[in-house]
């Protein structure tokens, strides 16, 4: 500010915002994240523009989050504060994705796409959310990002388990098992495995159900994890 950078400014007050995030002062990182999307749009800074909105649907869909952590329900069956704040969140990441496409950003493609994903299945928008996460999943394989591949299959397995489409998870829950032991993450192959399991039972499937849920508890154990 004292030497006039509006664009150094902007920037800070965005690195402010996330931080401020992190530690939970949702509305006071709002503050910052505006102040970093007002400058770079007086600027004409369209990158920083477009990281400025999709910090701000950051904020949101973790303020959403951190507000229904307290209401154990399902995806959908929210309170309206929190459903008010991640259609917010969702807002925010649609501008980002038209202006990252205009930009001709893939990877910022990708990332909105993944999260308007994630907000829609927790609104209980489940088919959009597979629209969007099939989206990602595109966009994943294009650059060879296995991880954010893991995570798309994960999240298209999620949203149609809600849709009762079971089988239809179960192929995506199987491709996230085999992704799992590729990057050799243990934790999440337990997880896959506890997910296949829950799906075999609900498609009646008990030995496999079994087979998946034993190798879920093999691997609790090997990480110690109580």
């Amino acid at each position: 500010r004292t030497i006039g950078d509006r664009i150094g400014e902007a920037k800070a007050s965005g690195n402010l915002g996330n931080t401020l995030k992190i530690l939970g002062q949702f509305d006071e990182a709002v503050v910052c994240c505006q102040r970093h999307l007002d400058i770079s749009q007086e600027q004409g800074d369209k990158v920083g523009e477009a990281r400025a909105l999709y910090n701000i649907g950051n904020v949101y869909h973790a303020k959403g989050k951190h507000l229904s952590w307290n209401t154990a329900q399902d995806p959908g069956y929210l309170p309206q504060e929190v459903k008010d704040t991640l259609q917010k969140a969702s807002e925010y990441y649609e501008r980002n994705l038209s202006l990252v496409k205009e930009l001709g950003d893939r990877a910022a493609l990708g990332r909105a796409y993944g999260n308007l994903g994630n907000t829609q299945y927790l609104l209980g928008n489940f088919s959009e959310a597979i629209a969007f996460h099939k989206e990602r999943l595109a966009i994943a394989k294009e650059f060879g990002d296995k991880a954010a591949e893991r995570r798309a299959y994960s999240n298209l397995g999620n949203a149609h388990i809600f849709l009762g489409r079971f089988d239809i998870s179960a192929e995506y829950y199987k491709k996230t098992l085999q992704l799992s032991r590729q990057l050799r993450d243990q934790a999440v192959e337990a997880q896959a495995c506890y997910s296949l399991g829950n799906t075999c039972t609900l498609l009646q499937d008990y030995e496999k159900a079994i087979e998946y849920h034993l190798r879920h508890l093999v691997i609790a154990q090997e990480l110690g994890d109580r």
